[in-house]
């Protein structure tokens, strides 16, 4: 997970000037990657429904971090969709086609929310509330544990939301039993992740850290993950063991 600052063209107004017709029900958007997925052959392509695809901060990027896209990145133009999961971003643009009915694409059946293959689910769109901390102390790879000393610990990390600003962090030191607010800092855009610090007095002995994040529409992490198909939209919170000596 990363926050960047874009800069692009803002797809609205692209939208008004070409006049969409009163039957446009969805927008596709086709990049100029090929290949065979599910057997397949295919060009990446996903819709957005033209309410969604009028939303005020879609944007056609080719820009981050003040620089042109670099390959990875899309270049020479994006389809960026501040708020949902990445999937909807479409890279390497090459065309955007207005159609009367809902578009049916490989991509837009392999994200969805389902628990059986043959369910119509749910489709993946704005991204759920996440926090993750960086771990402290130093790691044993073969136990899966951390380690640090006794007293202060600054425990820090990100949190985000598609669905509206982090309004609250909150740290257990055992495993979900009690919780303890973090301390939010300024958040660094509408859908830039937001920093926390949570200061630890760690006693000695055996500790598992939990943290998770509530957004402003009252949708809090889950401690435990709602189970799918094919495990999309993750955003069970975050455990780290730790030994204190």
């Amino acid at each position: 997970m990363g926050t960047a600052e874009w800069t692009g063209t803002l797809l609205r107004p692209l939208l008004e000037e070409a006049g969409l017709l009163e039957d446009a029900v969805e927008l596709v958007f086709t990049g100029t990657d090929h290949g065979t997925q599910g057997g397949i052959e295919q060009d990446y392509q996903r819709s957005l429904s033209v309410t969604d695809a009028a939303l005020e901060d879609a944007l056609l990027a080719y820009e981050v971090n003040g620089q042109p896209l670099p390959p990875q990145h899309g270049f020479p133009l994006r389809l960026l969709v501040p708020g949902w999961y990445g999937m909807a971003s479409v890279k390497w643009l090459r065309a955007i086609s207005v159609v009367d009915t809902p578009f049916d694409g490989y991509q837009m059946d392999a994200y969805r929310l389902r628990g059986e293959e043959d369910e119509a689910g749910v489709p993946v769109t704005r991204m759920l509330p996440r926090a993750l901390m960086i771990p402290p102390g130093f790691p044993d790879f073969f136990t899966r544990t951390r380690t640090v000393e006794r007293g202060r610990v600054l425990l820090e990390g990100r949190a985000w939301s598609g669905r509206a600003p982090i309004v609250r962090v909150e740290v257990s030191v055992d495993a979900g039993t009690t919780w303890h607010a973090a301390t939010l800092r300024k958040a660094l855009g509408r859908f830039a992740w937001t920093g926390w610090t949570f200061e630890w007095d760690a006693t000695p002995g055996e500790h598992e850290l939990v943290i998770r994040a509530t957004d402003g529409s009252d949708d809090v992490q889950p401690i435990d993950q709602t189970w799918n198909l094919h495990g999309l939209a993750n955003n069970m919170a975050q455990r780290v063991s730790v030994t204190v000596r």
